[in-house]
């Protein structure tokens, strides 16, 4: 348990007690918590217990926020506690307690800020799952990294997690790269292809996968018949793009546990399957649509078709199970494919889409909510688009024209962590702007380096100390390190952040929330940063005082414990930590 999870025990304890004596029903003791003040002048944390018992309590906040205090000011950890704002209650704790905490992380490392929350939950998070039509482009990056590092997260909080991967190898994507591999591959064999068919894909790999194509077949394939010709090449760059994925996958730090067949529904009858028990539930029926709104479509015909009742279960309308040709629509599939994963028995599915799919949301809500019978929940999160700038120029990519940046050019160009950090930054649901130029810079701006640069910096710190005082290294054994000298106000400001760090993690992996680590980290680079621009004005705030080696063992502890926050908060992420710039 984290110091702040602590007191939050401590609060609820009182408010119990207080529920009992006054008859108070109805209070959400999930709704109180006890966080870092917007302003630690006034306290080291603030809760809103008053506020939230406000309403069963019918007492104004003030009053029960006075009523708490009488009982938790008696407690030995509490140094002093006073009424804010509206009602809610900030607390100053026994120093003691902070320098414990500073041991505490030393003493765990890593370990310090895991927990067990998640309880074993059995979570399914399915990300990526880009067409299997070419290598990643940086625009299918940002989904990916969010994936992995909620899954990181959510592993290291304790929920049992599966990375999943669905390939969409059946439909129109896949025979338009089939004949674009073999128009490059009649092209090799010495045909005039004429101009590339507008439409197809034009990318080198295309001509890399064909030229492989031929090494394998030489010529054969021109003079085979077209459907077994057509299966031969489907399979071939199936697996060919597949294993650019995955290489580009590696590349980001990202390894899948599961890569899940589109095909196999079709060619297993899954499809079919799940149609059949939705008739038996009454879910399914002969029906015709009302025609869309505004223009209608070229396409669009008023004819029968078979119907999902999503609009049963929360969905708009009901939606098409076939197309006019009597294919199963994709739709259809993604039924098929949730009842698979159903059937593995996750309790949390967690589907990572990007923002063009927003109007997706719902008709998978109301497939869920038809065949899972309540025992597992479904979490769908959009990832907003990133608007990537070169040379200070929007960079426009299409696999389509052969016009784009690929995963693995980005990653040679500035590395995968700076990648990755930079997709967390904000919130997955908001707008993004990535400069592939500006990441490269060597400033606060750059909050990438700005981070990284702290970690540096406490490792140069150190080493600059064992020049001053030879071996003072060697003597910072906590037995031996008097931690009560850290009391100054800039010392212990840094001490609450790094305190915060367990309750942090935990409220990322919860929330599903990555960025909140980011922001994080870059909070606490800013605090210690300013405590060593500090020192180079103040002498008595240095880090290394060769007239007072007990403070600087003790300031030197506290070196340690913001380098071991900082790493493992980069690791939670899946970004490498350096120790020298």
């Amino acid at each position: 348990m984290n110091l702040y999870e602590t007191v939050r025990k401590k609060v609820i304890e009182v408010v119990i007690e207080l529920a009992k004596q006054h008859n108070w029903e109805g209070i959400n003791f999930d709704a109180v918590v006890v966080e870092i003040p917007n302003d630690t002048s006034h306290g080291e944390m603030a809760s809103n217990a008053a506020l939230v018992l406000s309403k069963p309590a019918k007492k104004n906040p003030r009053e029960i926020a006075a009523l708490i205090l009488e009982e938790i000011t008696k407690d030995p950890m509490i140094c002093k506690a006073d009424i804010a704002g509206p009602g809610f209650i900030n607390f100053v704790l026994e120093k003691k307690y902070w320098h414990e905490e500073v041991a505490s992380i030393l003493n765990k490392g890593r370990e310090y800020g895991k927990s067990d929350i998640g309880k074993g939950k059995k979570v399914n998070i399915e990300f990526v799952s880009a067409n299997p039509t070419g290598p990643l482009h940086i625009g299918h990056a940002r989904g990916a990294i969010f994936g992995d590092a909620l899954a990181l997260l959510m592993e290291h909080s304790g929920y049992d997690v599966t990375r999943e991967y669905y390939i969409n190898d059946a439909g129109v994507q896949i025979n338009v790269l089939v004949h674009s591999c073999y128009l490059r591959y009649r092209e090799l064999c010495g045909e005039d292809i004429g101009e590339f068919p507008e439409g197809f894909y034009p990318g080198d790999y295309i001509i890399d996968a064909a030229k492989d194509l031929k090494k394998k077949h030489g010529d054969a394939l021109l003079k085979e018949e077209e459907g077994k010709r057509s299966d031969v090449i489907r399979e071939f760059m199936l697996k060919a793009m597949m294993d650019l994925v995955r290489e580009d996958l590696i590349l980001l730090g990202i390894k899948h546990d599961v890569f899940f067949s589109e095909e196999t529904l079709h060619s297993q009858k899954k499809i079919d399957e799940v149609t059949e028990e939705l008739k038996k539930r009454g879910l399914v029926y002969k029906g015709v649509l009302e025609p869309p709104k505004g223009k209608l479509p070229d396409d669009w015909e008023e004819r029968e078709q078979l119907l999902f009742k999503g609009s049963d279960h929360g969905d708009d309308i009901d939606r098409p199970l076939q197309k006019s040709d009597g294919n199963w629509t994709y739709f259809a599939a993604d039924i098929a494919y949730l009842k698979e994963k159903l059937g593995r028995k996750y309790d949390d599915l967690i589907l990572i889409l990007g923002a063009d799919h927003v109007g997706y949301q719902g008709r998978m809500f109301a497939a869920h909510k038809a065949l899972s019978d309540g025992e597992s929940t479904l979490n769908i999160k959009l990832c907003q688009l990133v608007s990537f700038l070169k040379d200070g120029k929007p960079l426009k990519m299409s696999k389509r024209s052969g016009n784009f940046e690929t995963v693995r050019q980005v990653i040679d160009s500035i590395g995968k962590d700076i990648i990755r950090f930079i997709m967390l930054t904000i919130k997955n649901d908001s707008m993004l702007e990535f400069d592939l130029g500006k990441v490269k810079e060597t400033s606060k701006e750059n909050p990438v380096f700005y981070v990284q640069y702290a970690n540096a910096r406490t490792y140069s710190v150190l080493g600059n100390a064992d020049n001053i005082i030879p071996g003072i290294l060697d003597k910072l054994n906590l037995d031996e390190v008097n931690l009560e000298l850290l009391k100054g106000d800039i010392e212990l400001d840094l001490i609450r952040i790094l305190s915060y760090w367990p309750k942090q993690v935990a409220l990322a992996a919860q929330h599903q929330e990555p960025h909140r680590i980011t922001i994080y980290l870059i909070n606490l680079s800013t605090k210690f940063h300013s405590m060593w621009s500090k020192g180079k004005d103040d002498k008595s705030l240095k880090f290394v005082l060769p007239e007072d080696i007990e403070l600087t063992k003790a300031r030197l502890t506290l070196l340690k414990a913001v380098s071991t926050i900082i790493e493992a908060g980069l690791k939670n992420i899946g970004v490498t930590p350096v120790k020298k710039m």
